[in-house]
């Protein structure tokens, strides 16, 4: 994973942590489902960049 993407990832997982807890001490449902999509976009994106390093060393190694 480049650095990038790893910074760019964590940015949004923080920032879907902060809107969830926001919209969750605001009752604000909109707000904290918001966050929660936030974070779940980040965890598949860094999912993503996992398999295409795991492939990129399996076949450097060859």
């Amino acid at each position: 994973m480049g650095f990038d993407d790893k910074v760019k990832n964590t940015a949004q997982d923080l920032s879907g942590k902060v809107k969830e807890g926001v919209g969750d001490a605001t009752d604000n449902e909109r707000l904290e489902a918001e966050g929660k999509a936030d974070q779940a976009g980040a965890h598949v994106k860094q999912a993503g960049e996992h398999v295409k390093d795991a492939v990129k060393d399996a076949t450097d190694g060859h």
